[in-house]
């Protein structure tokens, strides 16, 4: 039974990579439990303000967001970090090297009906230099991420993350208190009959993707060839966590809604971690028409449209788009 610090000590190139990951889930381990205990704990609720984003925060959002932050500026390795529910970046150690990028509660609209949600991480190295506090530090395409990751609070507490060298699962034993070893080198299978979209927006989705869909809707006698099962959680590490057990495509794409809010999903946060889980797992990340973490940042809390999940899928997916 191989724990989370020896296989970081083994595994991680650089220490202070493995001692971020290994510090980040001590602030996970107390959200997990926290969540556990749901309405016994007081965390349940809305907390009656919204973020920077301009959605309704959770009680359990500003908690967790809490939590994180706390546990990486106490890190001497941190340079900074930028989270979903803070306007701007927080710098922390001057002499840090890297910078944390997180979603501390993702799919929390679902905290209270007792449904899977998670913790999204990004680490990025910092330029020479650079101060913790600008937001131009940050702006770093997804292809520069030395570690991404998440961690997904369900019946058990899974970690999961990569290093640059394929994805691995840890499960959360809370007999011991430790993250232990359950799966290496994660594979997504490059075919899939499972696809995850929130069908209620369709009306607003660009022709391309209201025709991909409509032809997984035609199952077999359509000319995907095939009967297709749709799924849909409502929160991205639950849908991201099924597809690297047993594959599938996960999309969020783009819409007519709001001109200035193209994608509903954040690159840095969400699109950027999840892409390189994905693609370290042999799967595909796109926004229909580029790779995900070859977008070009502009601000550091930008949209972007997502399709991701089984490479053939996803392939097909986008070739509507071209």
């Amino acid at each position: 039974m191989q724990r989370l610090r020896t296989f970081l000590d083994n595994h991680c190139k650089d220490s202070d990579v493995a001692d971020i990951i290994d510090g980040l889930m001590v602030a996970c381990k107390d959200i997990s439990h926290r969540l556990h205990l749901g309405a016994l704990a007081g965390v349940l609720g809305s907390a009656g303000q919204e973020n920077v984003q301009g959605e309704s925060q959770k009680m359990l959002d500003v908690i967790s967001n809490d939590l994180i932050k706390d546990c990486l500026a106490a890190m001497p390795c941190v340079k900074g970090l930028a989270s979903e529910e803070e306007p701007d970046p927080v710098a922390c150690n001057p002499d840090g090297d890297y910078l944390v990028l997180f979603d501390p509660l993702d799919g929390s609209s679902n905290i209270d009906v007792n449904v899977t949600v998670g913790t999204i991480f990004s680490i990025l190295k910092a330029a020479p230099g650079a101060a913790g506090g600008d937001e131009a530090t940050y702006l770093q395409k997804g292809s520069k991420q030395v570690a991404a990751g998440y961690v997904l609070y369900g019946p058990s507490t899974l970690l999961v993350f990569s290093t640059g060298e394929g994805v691995h699962s840890f499960t959360l034993d809370p007999r011991i208190g430790e993250f232990v070893l359950q799966r290496e080198h994660i594979q997504v299978p490059a075919e899939t009959q499972e696809f995850a979209i929130n069908m209620s927006n369709q009306r607003f989705w660009l022709p391309e993707m209201q025709s991909y869909v409509g032809d997984l809707l035609k199952g077999e006698e359509g000319p995907l060839g095939k009967r297709y099962n749709m799924r849909w959680i409502a929160s991205m590490v639950a849908e991201i966590h099924r597809i690297l057990t047993r594959g599938g495509i996960f999309m969020y794409p783009f819409d007519n809604r709001d001109p200035a809010k193209p994608g509903k999903l954040r690159l840095m946060y969400e699109g950027n971690p999840m892409s390189m889980l994905i693609e370290q797992a042999g799967g595909k990340a796109s926004t229909a028409f580029e790779d995900i973490m070859e977008v070009d940042p502009e601000a550091i809390h930008q949209r972007v449209s997502v399709v991701m999940g089984s490479s053939a899928e996803v392939e097909k997916a986008c070739s509507y788009h071209k």
